[in-house]
């Protein structure tokens, strides 16, 4: 049986998981990368590709934990977006410069203070009418609107991009369905018999999201938990020329709708909604689910005809570490246990983050390895949006 050691084995092809990969090359671990599906089939294709600020966090004029914790990545993303950073992403396609913040009427006197403070210099900027997208440029928008330092991404091409350094290091594999010795509280071996091959590694990093609770039980990993944050987000399909990016607030903590828009194979555009819509909707059926949309959207954007666009909707999961009533976690997570590092970003922006702690966590590199013993793994595909299929 050939037998490889490696210094980093991370399971997971999410953007956390190859962010890692590429960080973990450069620093010299002999990694590699096992997904059993597609890379970014899991929760990464389906956000909205938003790269936060945290401005949407502190809503309630408070500047919480998880503003603080994500207000640098945009720039670190603009850098590598740029080619300047720690990776090169300038292949990405961005879908906007910057995401907006809207409400129906003005914005209290304390939401405008707070936001000209020093904390939000340069994330926050008051938009005039004469700059304003097309979406907010018709006579009957009355409200506020602000210009966030947030980029929205088409994550297909960030997850493209990513795998792009480290395709050689990138394979299609079930690990639960592998061999795994666990002495103690490492993980000492993983046997693929079909594939006459034992792997060895020093650390494994899981950043498999909700496929966690499965390797969790194949690791025997009593800790940490996991819970699932369920959403219920609606896709409106049409062939407007009107690209919208933004937060629509109102008098609480979370956004009224959160809307991006993503381009169609066919030319149409795809208007996706979060926010409180998606929060709120595990209650209703899919077609409630599209009612209170279409409802929610004729209230905030009554001059934007969708009489005619396709309306659909799906559940997906965020999954991220337990917190006492599943409230939402402020930054990303890292936690070791024995040789096997617990990873979620739990927001994609913080990716780069996350990548630095699990990096901290790992043993120092020391092996080098001939990747052929894993010429004949497959290789997994990119995912496609939920969209692609959805309106067929």
């Amino acid at each position: 049986m050939k037998i490889l050691k490696c210094d980093l084995i991370i399971i997971g092809g999410g953007v956390a998981g190859l962010w890692l990969l590429n960080r973990a090359v450069q620093s010299g671990y002999n990694a590699i990368l096992f997904e059993k599906d597609t890379l970014g089939g899991g929760q990464s294709v389906r956000s909205q590709g938003i790269i936060h600020g945290g401005t949407k966090y502190a809503l309630n004029g408070v500047l919480t934990q998880a503003s603080n914790t994500i207000k640098e990545m945009p720039q670190r993303w603009r850098d590598c977006l740029q080619g300047q950073g720690e990776i090169d992403l300038s292949d990405v396609e961005m879908l906007s410069e910057a995401h907006y913040m809207w409400s129906k009427g003005s914005l209290g006197s304390k939401m405008t203070t707070f936001f000209a403070t020093k904390a939000f210099r340069g994330r926050v900027e008051e938009v005039s009418a004469d700059m304003r997208p097309a979406v907010f440029s018709d006579k009957r928008f009355r409200g506020s609107l602000y210009r966030l330092n947030e980029l929205v991404l088409n994550v297909p091409t960030v997850i493209n991009a990513l795998r792009k350094p480290v395709d050689n290091r990138i394979y299609q594999a079930d690990i639960s369905s592998a061999q795994i010795s666990i002495e103690g509280d490492r993980v000492s071996s993983i046997v693929f018999p079909e594939h006459d091959l034992q792997l060895e590694p020093n650390s494994l990093a899981l950043t498999a999201g909700e496929g966690f609770e499965q390797l969790a039980s194949t690791l025997a990993l009593k800790q940490p938990e996991m819970q699932r944050r369920p959403l219920h987000m609606v896709m409106v399909k049409h062939a407007h020329n009107l690209p919208t990016f933004a937060h629509c607030i109102g008098t609480g903590s979370k956004p009224v709708a959160t809307i991006t828009t993503h381009p169609c194979s066919d030319g149409k555009q795809v208007w996706y909604l979060g926010g409180d819509i998606a929060e709120t909707g595990m209650d209703r059926t899919p077609a409630e689910q599209i009612s209170f949309a279409q409802k929610t959207l004729a209230e905030l954007l009554p001059w934007v005809d969708l009489s005619r666009a396709q309306w659909q909707s799906f559940h997906v999961d965020r999954a991220e570490p337990k917190q006492s009533s599943l409230v939402r976690p402020d930054s990303a997570f890292a936690q070791k246990r024995g040789n096997c590092i617990v990873a979620w970003p739990t927001k994609l922006a913080l990716s780069p983050d996350l990548a630095d702690q699990v990096l901290q966590l790992c043993t120092q590199p020391e092996t080098v390895t001939d990747l052929s013993a894993l010429s004949e793994f497959p290789r997994p595909e990119t995912a496609v949006p939920i969209w692609e299929s959805a309106f067929c």
